[in-house]
């Protein structure tokens, strides 16, 4: 990741979940502006969800998304994405068009596009 970092103090996670998210049936994307040039990434996934190994591949490819496709995104935001039961079954190309379609609602996307 060239700008971005990982979110990781709870603090933090808690402030954005406070703040408006948007959701679709996939995921839930709340963002909030921060204080620096880079942006810094968190993703949660319940335990409702499934074994560790599932969440763990959950994780893994939410963070692939957001990697393949961070030239998108303008720096300077915090981003915390929660996955939902149906992101566990779905393909690959849809987490990565719920993942922009919400970025784009939020208005975290770049000029890079």
């Amino acid at each position: 990741m060239k700008f971005s970092s990982s979110l990781k103090l709870n603090h933090i996670f808690r402030r954005l979940y406070s703040s408006s998210g948007h959701a679709n049936s996939y995921l839930v994307l709340y963002a909030r502006r921060n204080r620096s040039a880079t942006n810094r990434v968190g993703v949660t996934v319940s335990k409702k969800l499934g074994g560790a190994v599932v969440r763990n591949r959950v994780r893994r490819r939410l963070r692939e998304v957001y990697r393949l496709n961070e030239h998108l995104f303008a720096p300077g935001w915090d981003i915390v994405v929660v996955a939902r039961s149906r992101c566990i079954g779905a393909s690959f190309e849809k987490l990565i068009q719920s993942y922009l379609c919400l970025a784009e609602k939020a208005g975290i996307l770049g000029d890079a596009q």
